[in-house]
């Protein structure tokens, strides 16, 4: 093993790096996070704005 070239080397890390990216990238855009319904964040936002001071 330590007698490989640093080619070798070179190319297991590229392959490497790329699946590792790519593995990142489709659990990254695999999730669709919900959103809100209007009608909720309406409510959310008129009650947030009554301060009782």
């Amino acid at each position: 093993m330590p007698q490989m070239a640093p080619i070798g080397w070179l190319s297991l890390f590229i392959m490497f790096s790329i699946t590792f990216m790519l593995f990142n990238i489709m659990n990254y855009y695999s999730f669709l996070p919900t959103s809100p319904k209007s009608s909720e964040s309406s409510k959310i936002s008129t009650t947030s704005l009554n301060w009782k001071w």
